[in-house]
């Protein structure tokens, strides 16, 4: 594209040239009658950049969160005003806990309609934030059409630098239709902020003054080489690693230093672990609930172990938590500058390598499970390790259900071979299955898992017609039906034993509802049924439904339903 152009044309088509200057080849969206310039823009340049329809905000907005982690650069998704806005917010919400780079574009009444409640008007700034317990890092409205390429610039700096995030910017209807010849605006790439020096030296004093050290890995921004310094500098000093909540992709699993995810359902041996900790080196994530345990594995504000807090976003580092050193650093800078700090004497003379070694053994035990009948889920992780590439990509929303993936199945890095792991640390019922479509759909050469719940899955199941409209191929979904919002009736077991209310689903059958979008399906209730239908799945390399069948008392990978109910009993002396 040349950034100098200055052709004369509809704003909404230089929306999509500037698009097209930033990378961007496909996009997300339910189109909406406040946006046809720019739908028309994407017809001009259909060659260059694809618009992925989909069938309700919600699963656009997903998806375009999903592309933001696959790639590291903003997902992008369109939606219309109002209703449109308001079902994409999810999307919108998850990215900004997460931490992860997208853009929402929304179409707005024209500009002489506003401030009338006029049809589904909404002020975006109001609903939308910006602020750091808001939804977005930024909210814009473009109302010269000659200041859109430096409105959508702005869009892709802002939700890359710092913290990275999700951006907002509103179009006025009758603002797209009017002609510009203002040129597009070059490639953005992120400032990259560094360890300061000074930093370093202290870090460095710190960990040779360590005995029981401890890394947790976490939040946006990470790139493969950082991914893969983090991976140098911990094997340098042999230091146990563990992942915050939904970011087991950023260390390799399978390395003798990882020693599990750090999140809902957290090994106890490693909860115990961190708690026992003299250091705890916290490289990326902004230390939420679901990371610390309810801010009890790291007490809020001043933890009981030392802590050095490294985080991109000046406005998290003591937010919450006091901790001993705090460095503000992107990811791509923090990780090659830890890279070059090495241990004085190498790795013979560190007190903690018993500890390391340990840390592994435990999250080796927590591998193990013991057998549940008729459908043993550890088992169906471990077949599908065993069946599909290492590279595969898995994805899951909110549910008890994924407490198996997270426990169970080894991800591999990021620098070896992509993002593995696309999951919602806000917790949205929803999330994978559009995060499934959307990567295998920009990824086609890549095997892609959807693990769901059957509440997670009806949320947006729909958008099976997206994956067949647009050709999805290597697409597998397993849906694990119990017959409840399964989370929901275990905390319901756990405070109001036996009193059941609200979370029974009547669920449809699943595998014909998919054979009615056009995918293949097969149903199993018995573990060894699983193995055949997967390897048939693999085999037809067409998107295909799994629908697994178990009963209710199945709760979680540690504990079934008439355990909890009994303990609960037990406690409350009922």
């Amino acid at each position: 594209m040349d950034q100098h152009r200055t052709v004369t044309r509809p704003a909404g088509h230089v929306l999509v040239e500037a698009l097209i200057e930033q990378g961007i080849t496909d996009v997300f969206g339910v189109p909406g009658e406040s946006y046809l310039a720019v739908l028309d823009g994407f017809h001009e340049h259909r060659e260059r950049i694809r618009f992925v329809a989909c069938r309700q905000e919600g699963g656009a907005a997903f998806m375009a969160e999903a592309q933001g982690k696959l790639t590291g650069r903003p997902g992008i998704c369109f939606v219309t005003r109002g209703p449109g806005a308001t079902n994409a917010s999810i999307g919108l919400h998850t990215a900004f806990q997460d931490s992860t780079p997208m853009i929402l574009f929304i179409g707005q009444v024209a500009s002489d309609q506003r401030d009338r409640e006029a049809f589904q008007e909404v002020d975006y700034r109001q609903m939308l934030g910006p602020g750091t317990l808001g939804m977005a890092k930024w909210v814009g409205e473009v109302q010269d059409p000659a200041r859109l390429p430096e409105y959508v610039a702005r869009a892709f700096h802002t939700a890359m630098q710092g913290r990275p995030g999700p951006v907002v910017l509103v179009l006025p209807e009758d603002m797209l239709t009017q002609p510009t010849d203002a040129p597009v605006l070059p490639r953005a790439r992120p400032a990259v902020a560094w360890p300061a020096p000074a930093d370093l030296v202290e870090l460095q004093a710190r960990l040779e003054a360590a005995q029981r050290p401890f890394v947790i890995a976490g939040g946006g921004g990470w790139t493969p080489q950082a991914c893969a310094a983090l991976q140098d500098f911990a094997q340098a000093w042999q230091l146990p690693v563990g992942c915050a909540f939904r970011f087991q992709d950023l260390y390799d699993n399978r390395d003798p230093l990882y020693a599990g995810d750090v999140g809902i359902g957290i090994n106890p041996a490693l909860a115990r672990r961190i708690a026992e900790s003299d250091l705890i080196l916290a490289i990326g994530p902004r230390l939420g609930e679901m990371t610390t345990g309810g801010y009890t594995l790291l007490k809020a504000p001043r933890p009981a172990q030392q802590l050095v807090h490294i985080h991109a976003g000046p406005e998290e580092l003591g937010r919450v938590y006091a901790a001993d050193q705090m460095i503000q650093a992107s990811m791509s800078g923090a990780a090659l500058a830890l890279q070059q700090l090495r241990p004085p004497g190498g790795h013979a003379e560190l007190p903690w390598l018993e500890w390391t070694r340990e840390a592994r053994a435990d999250y080796q035990r927590n591998q193990q499970a013991l057998p549940v009948g008729p459908m043993d889920l550890a088992e169906v992780m471990h077949l599908l390790d065993r069946l599909l590439p290492a590279e595969t990509i898995f994805t899951n929303g909110a549910g008890n259900y994924s407490g198996w993936l997270h426990r169970f199945h080894r991800y591999t890095a990021l620098h070896q071979g992509g993002r593995t792991q696309l999951a919602p640390t806000s917790g949205a019922m929803g999330y994978g299955f559009p995060a499934a479509v959307a990567a295998a759909l920009l990824q086609r050469e890549r095997w892609v898992v959807n693990i769901a719940g059957d509440g997670d899955f009806l949320m947006t199941g729909q958008e099976m017609s997206t994956a067949m409209a647009h050709g999805a191929r290597r697409l597998i979904c397993v849906v694990v039906d119990n017959g409840s919002y399964g989370t929901i009736r275990m905390h319901q077991e756990r405070e109001y034993p036996g009193r059941v209310s609200g979370s029974d689903l009547h669920n449809p059958d699943f595998a014909a509802l998919a054979r009615a979008y056009g995918w293949q399906a097969h149903s199993a209730s018995r573990t060894e049924e699983v193995e055949p239908a997967l390897r048939a799945a693999i085999a037809a390399q067409v998107p295909t439904l799994l629908h697994l069948k178990l009963p209710v008392e199945i709760s979680t990978s540690r504990a079934t339903l008439s355990s909890i109910r009994e303990a609960a009993i037990k406690r409350l002396g009922h």
